[in-house]
């Protein structure tokens, strides 16, 4: 049986224990040290799969053998070793095993500790693809994916990712499932569980996708949901990570609907101690309990990170790092019409960027209606990152589905 994920509050650090350890395969030929801006990854290419025979070093070079590795050492007394000899070619990958078997359905099934963690397997993934380096930790394994909700960058992402992760991904629509036909959601999950190893879920009411992780006895994604959409508050993540060159201390704006995005922003970005102020509209102002539950999160982070809601978007948006914004509308939402007049005024504009710190970037989860909710010149100027941030998807999304659906390599 699967762990369920449940929630988890910033200072809820479950640190490693002394139990369960699982050292780098014997057998390793060849240490090379190949490492991230952090120094957190070690790969250990075995002798047995390069063909060419070198019994003696080349003259003028001499051996150096890699050093310590701080993330490897910090997480040794609980650790996964994926790949090494035993797997062919595939370098030694090791992560924490504490996610292993869980489900994230909100952003809080994360506390902060497992969210860097993540971060770091989804920065040394990055690294490992750029390079052309094969990375095929879930071989034999099969993910369920279960769209209510039509979908380009979190399919796309879990499909291409569980393929460079050397896995299968089976993508299930709404007409490819009885669901149609009045079976519940329930008994799908249960079917699902006896033939994939994981599910994502991309649901309409997030009811929906607490009902699958209820069923399932494997790990269940949240894809996105009415709720929040934490897939994507994960990337951002990585992708502010990457642009200010860390979190804490950091100032996200966003202008718009308080709807599930900014929900899940909210929560993640206090966590990481990164303030967010939030402009819209009265009516349509984030749930006030994520804010308060934000609110407290940013107190445990040990940052103390700013939670605004204000309806005064240049208020928002003065000395921001990032100014993000969403559609006005979502999909479902039949109110079209009186959203885009009352959300017209939270338009991002070169204005809004100008209140913002110089270096400032603009971010977006897109799809995008350029014009409605960000002028073309921002979007589409040299301080949008939003394909950034869409990249980064495949990234995370491989880093979640490795810490989730990782199997101890002996």
């Amino acid at each position: 049986m699967r762990k369920k994920g449940g929630t988890a509050g910033a200072d809820a650090s479950r640190p490693f224990g002394p139990d369960a350890a699982h050292g780098a395969p014997a057998g390793a030929g060849r240490p090379v040290d190949v490492r991230n801006r952090r120094g957190f990854i070690m790969f250990e290419a075995s002798a047995a799969s390069d063909p060419r025979s070198a019994p003696h070093p080349t003259p003028g070079l001499s051996r150096v053998e890699p050093q310590s590795d701080p993330f490897t050492a910090a997480i040794a007394p609980r650790a996964i070793s994926l790949g090494g000899a035993s797997a062919g070619n595939l370098p030694t990958f090791t992560i924490s095993p504490r996610l292993q078997g869980r489900s994230v359905l909100t952003d809080t099934d994360l506390n902060r500790d497992e969210i860097v963690e993540v971060l770091e397997t989804a920065v040394r993934l990055k690294k490992l693809r750029q390079s052309g380096q094969p990375h095929g930790y879930l071989a034999g394994k099969s993910l369920g994916m279960i769209f209510q909700h039509p979908s380009t960058r979190t399919r796309v992402a879990f499909e291409a990712g569980m393929a460079q992760l050397g896995g299968q991904a089976i993508f299930l629509g709404v007409h490819d499932l009885q669901i149609k036909r009045g079976e519940s959601l329930a008994d799908t999950a249960q079917v699902l569980s006896r033939y994939v190893d994981g599910i994502v879920a991309r649901v309409a009411a997030h009811s929906d996708i607490e009902e699958i992780a209820a069923a399932s006895t494997v790990p269940v994604l949240n894809g996105l949901s009415d709720r929040c959409h934490p897939m994507q508050a994960l990337s951002d993540l990585l992708t502010m990570q990457e642009a200010f060159g860390g979190l804490p201390g950091r100032k996200l704006a966003y202008l718009g609907d308080g709807n599930n995005m900014v929900h899940s922003l909210l929560l993640a970005c206090a966590a990481m101690g990164v303030s967010v102020s939030v402009a819209s509209p009265r009516g349509y102002q984030p749930d006030p309990d994520v804010v308060n539950h934000a609110r407290w999160l940013g107190t445990a982070s040990g940052s103390d990170p700013k939670i605004v809601v204000t309806d005064d978007p240049i208020a928002a948006a003065t000395d921001a790092d990032a100014v993000y914004t969403d559609v006005h509308v979502s999909m479902g939402q039949t109110d079209a019409a009186t959203r885009a007049v009352a959300l017209a005024p939270y338009k991002v504009t070169t204005a809004i960027m100008g209140a913002a710190k110089p270096a400032a970037v603009f971010m977006h989860c897109l799809p995008m209606h350029r014009d409605q909710e960000v002028e073309t010149v921002v979007a589409d100027g040299p301080r949008s990152i939003i394909f950034d941030q869409a990249e980064n998807r495949l990234h995370m999304q491989k880093a979640v589905l490795l810490h989730t659906l990782c199997a101890t390599v002996t």
